[in-house]
């Protein structure tokens, strides 16, 4: 663990999710969860390097699948990622990502830009918001739970009770 309480790597952020899903009542195996974990946690990396860097997503779903997920993620080997997931994922808030970044505008307190937020929490927030708006199969606890746990990876603040109450408020207005 770093000094501050984050994790001092992806590999920890990766345990910490796990640890943080042990317990919960699921749809699909643990091997199958632990995958999406995985995937959830290199698709808002993806579309971080993605805005960043001004990448394409063709590229950066490439780079992830050819070097990252078989090979080396910041020094760490993290190879059980539901790949498939991933590539939708990220090509999926891609793809939607006028729509996504509307509905969590609406969520953002009067006088608020999107722009004005933290290039990781946008990333944490359009995935989330993908899979709350296109994945019904997903249901809207885990995917909140998920992020909620990633944005506590990097975020000590009041970070997490933001993309907590902004999720919730995205599945409100997708799923009734």
């Amino acid at each position: 663990m770093s000094v501050e309480g984050k994790p001092a790597s992806l590999r920890e952020a990766y345990d910490r999710l796990l640890a943080a899903s042990e317990g919960k009542p699921a749809h699909l195996s643990a091997k199958a969860r632990r995958a999406r974990t995985v995937a959830r946690l290199a698709a808002v990396q993806a579309l971080y390097q993605m805005e960043l860097a001004g990448a394409g997503v063709d590229a950066v779903v490439r780079e992830f699948v050819d070097h990252r997920f078989d090979g080396d993620l910041e020094g760490e080997t993290l190879a059980e990622a539901d790949e498939a997931f991933f590539s939708e994922l990220v090509h999926g808030v891609v793809g939607a990502q006028a729509a996504i970044d509307s509905a969590i505008t609406h969520r953002l307190a009067t006088g608020w830009r999107l722009e004005r937020i933290d290039a990781t929490l946008r990333a944490i927030l359009r995935a989330g918001g993908w899979e709350l708006m296109r994945r019904p199969d997903v249901p809207v606890e885990v995917a909140i739970d998920e992020y909620v746990e990633i944005t506590k990876s990097f975020f000590e603040g009041p970070e997490p009770g933001f993309v907590n109450g902004a999720l919730d408020g995205i599945a409100r207005d997708a799923r009734g």
